[in-house]
């Protein structure tokens, strides 16, 4: 277990969690706590509940059960005691930690004007796990190069969530950053300034600002800043070779994606989707590879505990687009259009 998370959990579910068997704690991937439910975790592809004594079942009913205490103390310690100084974190559903990791909420969600103003009653927590493996790169980014710029392909990675998508991200920084082509073509190129939107704070996992997991030696990070927002920031302040963000979706990304494209930006980004058919279902990410704004598309999927990879080019994803029938739209009346 990432030597950041013991601290976390009131001393009961902390016995439980340091009493897992080794290769379980070394391939850990999530901890969902649930009160007053069996207490579940994720690991090396699998899931599974744990028992009081740490070993493994796939039976429910014998699992740790963390209680109401459980559950107080760890969103205390996970807003520093202050739940209205972590407001805004509460509303988004997620809090990030030291070290990267995100722990998901779940709770009573209080509207304001139809919008999500706030979440009570929390008694759902999913701590996921960062990792850096460095190195999960290499068999990937010779693919990715533009030998003609002397430089990366603007490329989007898909795969559903939990599949590896910002370490893949993270590690293609570094070695974009550090000159680590690791393709012979590429011996002689130098790494590239570097720009990060961290929405998140997971790619780098900032600690007041400075990055603990390696970026390389030629990357700057907007932490905790709004994908679009800072997209325009690291263009006007701090010349960016390549800007990388993740998890894109919205309009506004895609706005802020298309001026990196026109301002001579190479672009990397990562999000949601279980392969192209996907992406071409999801207007705002259809409507960028429509536009030819990726040269490549990398497909992440589990097969086992291992996380395979296959690069698309994007005139191969296009061709693939063009040849599926448009998506059926129903009215409320249940009438039938296609859309175009």
């Amino acid at each position: 277990m990432a030597h950041q998370l013991p601290e976390l959990f009131a001393a009961p579910l902390r016995s439980v969690l340091e009493r897992l068997p080794p290769p379980v704690g070394a391939s850990l991937e999530e901890i969902r706590i649930r009160e007053n439910r069996p207490l579940e975790i994720g690991y090396a592809g699998g899931f599974g509940f744990v028992r009081p004594d740490g070993s493994i079942t796939s039976d429910p009913r014998t699992a740790y059960v963390p209680g109401r205490e459980d559950c107080r103390a760890l969103l205390e310690r996970l807003t520093n005691h202050s739940i209205y100084a972590a407001e805004e974190e509460l509303r988004r559903g997620f809090v990030t930690i030291n070290g990267g990791h995100r722990v998901g909420l779940a709770g009573r969600v209080v509207l304001e004007r139809g919008a999500v103003a706030h979440l009570r009653n929390v008694s759902g927590f999913n701590v996921r796990i960062a990792r850096a493996r460095i190195g999960c790169a290499a068999a990937v980014l010779p693919g990715l190069l533009d030998l003609r710029a002397r430089t990366i392909r603007h490329t989007l990675i898909l795969s559903p969530p939990q599949q590896g998508k910002t370490t893949l991200l993270r590690d293609l920084v570094r070695s974009i950053s550090s000159g680590d082509w690791r393709a012979p073509a590429a011996a002689d190129w130098k790494g590239r300034k570097v720009g990060v939107v961290d929405e998140r704070s997971e790619i780098a996992a900032c600690d007041d600002g400075v990055p603990t997991f390696d970026l390389g030696p030629r990357c700057d990070v907007l932490d905790g800043c709004p994908k679009a927002e800072g997209i325009m920031m690291l263009i006007r302040s701090m010349s960016p070779e390549v800007i990388a963000v993740d998890e894109i979706g919205r309009k506004e990304d895609a706005e802020a994606l298309m001026e990196a494209l026109h301002a001579g930006v190479r672009v990397l980004a990562t999000a949601h989707a279980a392969g192209l058919d996907d992406l071409f279902a999801r207007p705002v990410l259809s409507g960028l590879a429509a536009s030819g704004v990726f040269g490549a598309f990398v497909l992440l999927s589990r097969v086992g505990s291992q996380v395979v990879h296959r690069i698309v080019p994007a005139e191969q994803a296009l061709r693939e687009m063009k040849s599926r029938p448009l998506p059926v739209i129903r009215s409320p009346a249940g009438q039938e259009a296609r859309s175009s």
